[in-house]
């Protein structure tokens, strides 16, 4: 189907998400033009990045560069997205890999969890 013809992916936020860019937009002035890109991504309909397994949700995980630390995608940010439907996506939660190691399965599912009991 030709871009101009796939419809738009409706793309939300948990309040997890917006807490921890927040977070990391203190200390990252980038962040928000570095994750950009995702979200575009996500817009078009596209799965960037890895699923993860384990949490009963179609969920991924991509990877995102840190322009301000100038380490790359290997030490960039980790931007975590639920894919709740054919065109919506929930953006879940965001961390810096310097700050912070891998969230777990059951924080993924807690949090998805909590913020579909909150839109009802």
């Amino acid at each position: 189907m030709p871009p101009e013809e796939r419809p738009v992916t409706d793309v939300r936020f948990t309040p997890e998400f917006k807490r921890n860019l927040r977070h990391l937009a203190r200390k990252y002035r980038h962040i928000r033009s570095d994750v950009q890109p995702i979200i575009e991504q996500l817009e078009l309909g596209e799965t960037p990045g890895d699923q993860i397994s384990r949490t009963g949700y179609t969920v991924y995980k991509v990877r995102c560069p840190n322009t301000d630390a100038r380490r790359g995608k290997r030490g960039g940010y980790r931007l975590i997205y639920y894919l709740p439907g054919a065109t919506s996506v929930m953006l879940v939660t965001i961390y810096s890999k310097t700050e912070q190691g891998d969230v777990t399965a059951s924080a993924v599912r807690k949090i998805i969890a909590e913020f579909e009991a909150s839109s009802q």
